[in-house]
């Protein structure tokens, strides 16, 4: 029996395995690229985070008491679309490497967006916060 490694096995590896990719390395002959690579994350400050926050709030989105955070409510036809929703935030969130805090019961999605290494909000949360609100308006029948 034998066995090749190739790039989506390694990819695969990385992603699950705890162990950074030394060992992984010398079996992928370069084919890999560095999936961990982080994207830059900039913290909103001044008139930028104002416009963003005006914006946001006209969307029903609102700042959370005694933290730097986003929140707000998603109401939905059934289950399903609540979970389509999520599943879309979801498949954004893996790309960007950051991830919304939410609960979910049936209809109902609630979100609260920051960036915890930055202690903030930052250009990703207005993004995530962008994009699930341009997802409700593409879903039919939202409550």
């Amino acid at each position: 029996m034998s066995f090749v490694i190739n790039r989506d096995y390694i990819r695969l590896l990385k992603f699950f395995h705890p162990l950074k990719s030394s060992r992984l390395n010398k079996y992928s002959n370069g084919l890999t690229t560095n999936i961990n690579k982080k994207k830059m994350r900039a913290k909103l400050e001044g008139n930028e985070r104002n416009d963003i926050l005006k914006q946001l709030e006209t969307n029903g989105w609102t700042l959370v008491d005694n933290r730097d955070a986003l929140s707000k409510t998603f109401l939905f036809k059934n289950f399903n679309q609540a979970f389509g929703f999520m599943t879309r935030v979801a498949l954004l969130a893996e790309k960007l490497d950051h991830h919304p805090e939410w609960f979910n019961v049936y209809n109902k999605v609630q979100v609260t967006l920051t960036t915890h290494d930055l202690n903030g909000l930052s250009t990703h949360d207005a993004q995530m916060a962008k994009f699930m609100d341009k997802c409700v308006s593409e879903t039919t029948d939202p409550k």
